[in-house]
């Protein structure tokens, strides 16, 4: 099966119980895709989720732990410094930021055609990969 790239705000949401809808949203996607083995994520999304989790004390360093060793059971890109110079041009063809486009590289790198996000356009179609947000209406 495809893997599906799963963006840090929707790792976040998935913990933050505060989110309401979102939280309620993201729980039930990623655990399908975790039940599937089709969740796909980076080195950049852990810890991105650690930064924001700790820094929005949404989990506990005990459940933070819990929950990476969870993630690290999935498919986990590592990006090396091909990625990076990759991601650099990324950015420069469809206007991302960098971040968003080592994002992006990742996604295409773990062989994943749709990235689960609310940060980039829903619909938008980045080599070969169509971001959904997963919360919208």
């Amino acid at each position: 099966m495809t893997p599906v790239f799963i963006d840090t705000n929707v790792l976040v949401y998935r913990y933050d119980r505060d989110a309401g809808g979102k939280h309620e949203t993201a729980r039930r996607v990623v655990l399908d895709l975790a039940r599937a083995r089709t969740a796909a994520i980076s080195v950049q999304v852990m810890q991105e989720f650690v930064a924001t989790t700790r820094r929005n004390s949404i989990l506990v360093d005990a459940d933070l732990r819990t929950a990476l060793t969870i993630m690290s059971h999935w498919l986990v890109h590592r990006p090396g410094p091909d990625d990076v110079v990759a991601a650099l041009d990324l950015s420069a063809r469809h206007t991302l930021s960098f971040w968003d486009a080592m994002i992006v590289r990742s996604a295409v790198e773990s062989g994943a055609t749709t990235l689960l996000t609310e940060d980039l356009n829903p619909g938008q179609i980045i080599d070969g990969v169509t971001v959904v947000n997963p919360f919208a209406a």
